[in-house]
Formats: C-alpha cells, structure tokens, sequence
C-alpha cells in the first residue's frame, strides 16, 4: 500500500522511497549494508527512504549499484524495462538513422567523446556560429 501526497515531486520523492525499501528489504540488506556499498551515509538513507529528501541522479546510481538492481528498477516495477511510448517520428527517416549518415555520427561521438572538454567547447560553439551565419543569411535574402 503506497502513501500518497499531493505536492507533486514530494509524491514521487515518497513513492522512491518506498520502492528503494521494498527493494532492500527483498533482498534482506539493511541501511548499514547500503551503507557499506554505496558509501552513502544510513542516515541519509533512511531519510531517502522515509521520503524527506529528494536524491540526485548520482545518489541513485549509487543506490542501484549498491541494490544490484538496474537504475530502472527504482521507478518501475516490472522484470523488463519500460517500452518507450510511440513516437511521430518512427516512421520517419532521420538523418543518422541508418547507412552513410549513421557511421558519420557514430565517427563524429566517438571523436567529441576523446576530446577535451576545452575542445569539445570550441567545436560546438564554432559549429554553433556557423549555423547561426546561415539563418541569418537565409532570412536576409527571403
């Protein structure tokens, strides 16, 4: 039985909580074992559990870990993962999508992934001036 409140992020905050309980206590660990684990506090997770405080992305990764649980599992209550709602664009092609353009992006990741932040922030904000040149090109001569 899952106690609802009605201020909006306290409700998922509260249902987390429950989840992450119910999880740990499947899987007979306590909050020191958590503890142990994930190298948060049992304090902290006592609170997250009871709904008084809203975890960030990380804490909860290290919580999944901790858990042996995948991230997923937190939010939704299923064996396998959520299928993604339909999107308008299935039936679509977009471009990187497949062939020629889809080992360009996947080239293109790889490369911005081995480089510096610093560079990676000089390629985008150049990529950035470029596109912004061409629209107003495109509504000067319209």
């Amino acid at each position: 039985m899952y106690h609802r409140v009605r201020f909006g992020e306290k409700e998922v905050t509260v249902l987390l909580g429950i989840r992450l309980k119910e999880i740990r206590e499947d899987k007979k660990l306590s909050q020191g074992d958590i503890e142990r684990a994930s190298g948060l506090k049992r304090c902290y997770v006592s609170r997250v559990e009871n709904g008084h405080t809203v975890p960030s992305v990380e804490t909860l990764e290290k919580m999944a870990r901790a858990l042996d649980v995948p991230i997923y599992q937190l939010f939704y209550e299923g064996e396998e993962p959520p299928t993604p709602p339909p999107t308008k664009l299935r039936n679509k092609e977009i471009w990187g999508n497949s062939g020629r353009p889809r080992r360009y992006l996947a080239r293109l990741v790889l490369a911005l992934q081995q480089m510096s932040p610093d560079n990676r922030q000089l390629i985008l904000t150049m990529a950035h001036r470029v596109t912004r040149r061409r629209s107003r090109k495109a509504t000067t001569t319209n």
